[in-house]
């Protein structure tokens, strides 16, 4: 058992996380980054590991700078209940002009934006007189829908490349990171907008409070706001703990978002279920006090699902990484068996998600041969702290592996359609997530 040195020197309460070393903390020293309240409860700790998105090089492999590692720990508050990560990697060495993940080449995901414009375009009455602004719009997956549909529309997305991208595709998109400065110069520069969107970014912003005080100035006074990010609640229900990586700030309750939403002079009027990222939420809505909208049956319904389900509980949260531990050791004996028989084993998608399941377990390329991925700017690398290359499709039909573990497994059912023609030799298609899962 490792011991790792305390951060602060004032002793506080100890936590024994996933890798079985031992922290030693001072309570107050960190605070929430909703509430500012004292944080002092671990969720789950997972150890250091390397920026989930940061794809190496043959040459890179070699330098131990090349993968600065952050602490995977996560904590609640117990006041606003936020579920928010320990440990900061800065906005600007993350989302760098080289960043590799495009939206576009996900077709279930593209597919789910075009039927999102359709609904709101037909909801709210846009037009060729309405504005439609996404905030961190990737390479235009969903901005390329209003386009065609007539609705002007301005994407903004810190990533060089994905934003060359958009433009390709017509979408006009600024550089730059959001927030509560940059939503004013958006407004002078391009009027307010009728419709604000946001699909999975919340959980990438470290400044919470600084990213939703720009919605406000930003938003015309009739207009709407619609957020889509993963549901804590299903973090919790299926043990999704590869969620959790060094992009991911914060993991949010319907309660927590409408918190930090009224603090900031925005009310929500209406919230779906989305079946997305292993279960999500698209949250709606408007200027406090002076939106048109009413509020629907489904916001209160939600907000007492979620204290039905514990969410607003410290119990709840306690005993979560028992059940990582259960989920790395399932996984660990099964692939030992494969091994021992002599079985070949590979991945499908080079996905964020699946960095943090794989180096939580201490899985790497002595195990897994290569990791299969449509996205050519990943292929040709390697995946970041196991070091498993990255290949196109053809490696898979040439190589032929005995198991074939899928990664994102939020898209599993797309991704065993996808590779149905592994059965030609008998491979096992796996998945891990809550439950190690053989087809």
């Amino acid at each position: 058992m490792t011991v790792r040195p305390a951060r602060i020197l004032d002793k506080g309460p100890t936590h024994v996380h996933v890798d079985g070393s031992i922290d030693v903390w001072e309570t107050d020293a960190m605070k929430c980054r909703s509430c500012a309240n004292p944080l002092q409860h671990v969720f789950v700790d997972l150890g250091d590991q390397p920026p989930a998105n940061r794809y190496l090089s043959e040459a890179q492999l070699s330098d131990p700078r090349n993968e600065p590692l952050f602490r995977l720990k996560v904590l609640v508050c117990d006041q606003c209940w936020l579920v928010q990560l320990a440990d900061s990697n800065r906005s600007e060495d993350i989302f760098t002009p080289d960043y590799a993940y495009f939206s576009s080449y996900v077709k279930s995901w593209v597919d789910h934006a075009a039927r999102y414009v359709d609904t709101v375009v037909d909801r709210f009455d846009l037009g060729s007189g309405s504005l439609a602004v996404e905030i961190a719009s990737n390479d235009g997956y969903l901005l390329q829908h209003f386009v065609q549909a007539g609705v002007p529309c301005l994407g903004i997305d810190p990533a060089a490349k994905a934003a060359e991208a958009a433009e390709v595709k017509g979408v006009r998109t600024v550089v730059d990171f959001f927030g509560s400065e940059s939503a004013f110069r958006l407004a002078n520069e391009h009027g307010p907008a009728d419709l604000v969107i946001g699909n999975n970014v919340l959980a990438h912003v470290p400044d919470v409070n600084d990213f939703v005080a720009g919605i406000a100035p930003l938003l015309a006074p009739g207009g709407v706001v619609t957020m889509e990010f993963p549901h804590l609640e299903s973090l919790l229900a299926e043990a999704q703990f590869d969620t959790i990586y060094d992009e991911h700030f914060s993991f949010f309750s319907f309660g927590a978002v409408g918190e930090i939403f009224a603090r900031h002079g925005l009310s929500m009027f209406d919230v779906e279920k989305l079946p997305t990222h292993g279960g999500s939420l698209r949250i709606y809505a408007q200027h406090a006090g002076s939106g048109p909208h009413e509020e629907t049956t489904a916001v209160q319904a939600l907000l007492d699902g979620e204290t039905s389900a514990g969410l607003f509980r410290l119990e709840t949260y306690r005993g979560f990484e028992s059940r990582v531990t259960r989920i790395r050791e399932d996984f660990r004996s099964f692939v030992a068996a494969e091994k021992e028989k002599g079985h070949r084993i590979a991945a499908f998608g080079a996905a964020a998600k699946g960095n943090t399941f794989l180096n939580t377990c201490g899985i790497g390329h002595e195990t897994i041969e290569f990791v299969v991925d449509d996205t050519p700017m990943k292929q040709g690398k390697y995946l970041p702290g196991s070091h498993i290359p990255v290949v196109s499709e053809a490696r898979l039909r040439e190589s032929r592996p005995d198991v074939v573990l899928i990664l994102p497994w939020n898209v599993k059912d797309d991704v065993r359609r996808k590779l149905a023609y592994t059965a030609e030799w008998g491979a096992k298609l796996v998945t891990c997530i809550p439950d190690l899962e053989i087809t």
